[in-house]
């Protein structure tokens, strides 16, 4: 009985709060893929992706081959040479492993070059929202396409057309 007691004053502290204030939400995404400059900065990303997964795939390649060699000639070798090799190939692979990290880890030269390159439009998008929320007076703006799960969403309350427009956009998508 006092769960349900609970939950009831909970449910209308809820809806009283709800009530008194102004919430839009704006599909961020939407914004994104329909502006030139992040579909540049999009395919510019997506050429450095390829051309570093070509270079670690060639040296997987390179590994690999000198892994086939060394046991096509492993019982020719002294104990010495079979040892120098094996060092070898170690030394590739943690060297292509360091590559790897360098270029894809969490803040890798992919992670810079995408902060580089997309961090100034999501800052600009994230500018005419606030401008947006200020000057109607909107007490929270979600946003739709992030973690947010929206369960439901009058469209009246999508805001995402005004942000395209604030930015120039047009909604044609």
């Amino acid at each position: 009985m006092k769960h349900i007691i609970v939950l009831i004053a909970f449910l209308m502290a809820a809806t009283t709060f709800s009530m008194a204030q102004k919430i839009v939400y704006v599909d961020t995404d939407k914004v994104l893929n329909s502006m030139p400059e992040y579909k540049e900065a999009q395919q510019q990303i997506d050429k450095i992706t390829e051309k570093w997964q070509k270079e670690i795939q060639a040296r997987y390649s390179e590994i690999e081959e000198m892994y086939k060699a060394y046991q096509a000639e492993e019982i020719l070798l002294t104990e010495d040479l079979r040892q120098r090799r094996q060092d070898e190939i170690i030394e590739k692979e943690k060297s292509l492993k360091e590559l790897q990290k360098e270029k894809f880890g969490h803040e890798g030269a992919l992670f810079k070059k995408r902060q580089e390159l997309v961090k100034p439009i999501q800052d600009e998008i994230y500018a005419a929202i606030q401008k947006m929320a200020t000057q109607s007076a909107y007490d929270f703006v979600l946003d739709k396409s992030s973690g947010i799960s929206i369960l439901f969403a009058n469209d009246k309350y999508d805001k995402t057309g005004e942000i395209m427009r604030s930015l120039g956009i047009s909604g044609d998508e």
